[in-house]
């Protein structure tokens, strides 16, 4: 089986929202840091099996709240994206350049306009995020908290893992992890190859500028 990265491939899972404004709610708790005009800057690490250690790449994203839309009466946070330094093109990253994803936060899930779900800080149940007949891709919020230092600071997080379990039953031993703490938003996020078990990259909050 080739290797697959998680990050590249699973975002087929729709499902159904209420389709009421959450605007003030989002307002009062903001677990997402849903605002126009925060920002944040991440960097990118690769492994190196040589060295046993991660080591800084020229990848970056800096991404920002630019704005709000509506769709189907739901107010949705427009979020920028703009990557630069992988001009290699590898599919460990962003490609550079910019796009942008729409966001809401329902009931502490975050919801892209699609019906995606990003993260969620409440729900532990294992939800299904695609499937083929060799295997299912799955996440799941992890209990608990922790406490991870990156260059912007030190923060209290949680975290979900993504997996895939083939046929068979047996889970893979890649994982990919997201890590968010509240009022800041995505902390750390992990590039994963499902056959092995240390991850290829990790991506790191390096600033933000928040205001809630």
């Amino acid at each position: 089986m080739k290797r697959i990265l998680f990050c590249l491939c699973f975002w087929a899972l729709f499902i159904a929202c209420d389709s009421s404004d959450d605007e003030s709610s989002n307002q009062s708790s903001n677990f997402y840091a849903l605002k126009v005009g925060n920002s944040w800057v991440y960097k990118h690490y690769k492994y190196s099996p040589s060295l046993d250690e991660y080591l800084e790449t020229s990848v970056v994203d800096s991404v920002s709240i630019v704005g709000k839309e509506q769709v189907y009466g739901n107010t949705y946070y427009k979020v920028r994206t703009w990557t630069t330094g992988n001009d290699s093109g590898s599919t460990l990253y962003n490609a550079n350049g910019e796009y942008f994803e729409l966001l809401r936060d329902y009931e502490g899930t975050l919801l892209r306009d699609d019906g995606f779900v990003k993260f969620t800080n409440n729900d532990y149940s294992e939800r299904l995020i695609w499937e083929e007949d060799w295997g299912s891709v799955y996440e799941r919020l992890v209990e608990g908290t922790t406490e991870l230092t990156v260059e912007a600071g030190t923060f209290t997080c949680i975290n979900s893992e993504m997996y895939l379990i083939i046929a068979s039953g047996e889970q893979l031993p890649g994982l990919d992890r997201f890590y968010y703490a509240e009022g800041i938003g995505l902390v750390l996020s992990t590039v994963s190859f499902v056959s092995q078990s240390v991850p290829s990259v990790y991506r790191r909050l390096d600033s933000y500028e928040i205001n809630n």
